[in-house]
């Protein structure tokens, strides 16, 4: 087993002395050969289409690659990074996918493949993060922040490898996320807290304090009403609100009915609008190199953020892509990486279905092409989207239909307008079991 142990350093350019993390396998953080081949451009609804621009990108493959791959156009661009890596947990954490099941009774759900989060010893672990957290230093803007999202498990791990990368004075705050919950521990207290790790790339920032103010307790306004002498003399604007302190509460998704989407370890929508609101501006680039479900890029896009998400999981990613075309009218693309020197892609996709009917029927009526999921078969489909005038090489998905993340039916059919179809339309669809087959409509101009 390996194990991780601390030495002293000389380091430039203060000449301090300072503790840094080693192991036995560790080596220079470098970027890897890799590159971004665009698999399709999303436009929600039909909002854009075809408008060839997009600043929102989805990016399915290992985030190592992906971050080199971004460097030459993105190094030193990035406003903010949200980072929420495996824990080191040592456990594979599965995705809900069945719908109404009862949520007291897991051992009745239908799950299919999240992620794993098990590596064999704390070094190889170290191995995965210490040269991404050094990528995400290289992508952040000179004013950039990046809040790293772990637990007990490894964040004292991280927070020296932090300290190496960005120096020990970049550490802003040590924020602590508290929840609460059942547990089935009995031999030590409960842990039921997070710990996010906030560096800023430079002393100068963004933290956009009036954006993050919170009201005051309802006891300390009437405390401050009550009596003049209340505070020492310091009368607060009561008005305007507090700033948090570094400890926040906050259900985990578990308890927020409206937000859960079923894949697991997802984080609360309030948890990273905070972090959004305070370290980035209108129009800024936030980033997420563990995308999981799609948390971040919700809350950036909902405050006027560009956004990148990376995800290694073909279920996170279209778990991401689903909720995003809910909430933006601005088109994105969606990406693989492709290691340099191998043929093909690499980034792992279901299997693909060629020119299967199965699912949809297709007609045409008053010039428009008319898509309809056969009724006894849509209770299979989680999604399904069109692109009019199919290239055969990048989808242009002009129209979509998601299941509600809780309750609903999918949409059962989607109209495209005649001006918007080529020679051939293709439909992709995605079941909830993970298949997707590609549905390719011939012989559309001239309608």
């Amino acid at each position: 087993m390996g194990i991780a142990h601390l030495s002293l350093i000389d380091p430039i350019p203060n000449n301090a002395i300072m503790p840094v993390l080693n192991w036995a396998s560790k080596s220079s953080p470098q970027p890897v050969s890799a590159a971004l081949e665009l698999e399709s451009v999303l436009y929600p609804q039909g909002k854009g289409y075809p408008a060839p621009d997009f600043e929102n990108q989805l990016i399915l493959g290992d985030n190592l690659a992906a971050m080199s791959a971004l460097l030459p156009e993105y190094e030193g661009q990035v406003q903010l990074i949200y980072a929420d890596p495996p824990f080191f947990t040592n456990r594979l954490y599965p995705a809900r996918v069945g719908r109404g099941e009862d949520s007291r009774r897991p051992q009745d759900w239908v799950l299919a493949e999240g992620y794993a989060d098990h590596w064999s010893d704390i070094d190889a672990y170290l191995d995965m993060l210490y040269p991404r957290l050094y990528l995400m230093h290289r992508l952040l803007a000179p004013d950039g922040s990046l809040y790293l999202h772990l637990d007990w498990h490894a964040n004292s791990y991280a927070r020296l490898l932090l300290d190496e990368i960005f120096g020990v004075e970049r550490l802003l705050n040590e924020i602590i996320w508290v929840y609460h919950g059942p547990s089935p521990i009995r031999s030590a207290f409960n842990r039921k807290h997070d710990t996010l790790l906030l560096y800023t790339k430079s002393d100068k920032y963004t933290f956009n304090v009036d954006a993050v103010r919170t009201p005051y307790d309802p006891n300390t306004v009437k405390t401050f009403e009550s009596s003049p002498k209340a505070g020492f003399g310091k009368v607060p604007d009561l008005k305007r609100g507090k700033v948090p302190e570094d400890w926040w509460y906050y259900p985990v998704v578990a308890r927020l009915h409206s937000e859960r989407t079923g894949y697991p370890t997802q984080k609360p929508e309030a948890l990273l609008e905070r972090i959004i609101l305070a370290s980035s501006n209108p129009g800024d680039l936030v980033a997420d190199f563990f995308g999981g479900s799609g948390t971040t890029g919700i809350a950036a896009i909902r405050h006027n953020r560009h956004i990148l998400m990376v995800d290694a999981a073909w279920r996170a990613v279209h778990t991401a892509r689903a909720r995003i075309s809910a909430e933006t009218a601005e088109p994105f693309g969606m990406l693989r990486v492709v290691p340099i020197g191998e043929s093909g892609r690499s980034s792992k996709l279901p299997p693909m279905k060629l020119d299967s009917q199965r699912i949809v029927n297709a007609n045409i009526e008053e010039g428009n092409l008319r898509l309809n999921i056969k009724a006894a078969l849509q209770a299979e489909v989680d999604y399904w989207e069109v692109d009019p005038d199919w290239d055969g090489r990048i989808f242009r998905s002009a129209l979509q239909g998601r299941r509600p993340p809780r309750r609903g039916e999918i949409p059962s059919e989607l109209v495209i307008p005649a001006q918007w179809l080529g020679e051939r339309a293709a439909v992709r669809i995605v079941e909830v079991s993970g298949e997707q087959e590609l549905v390719v409509l011939d012989g559309m101009s001239g309608i």
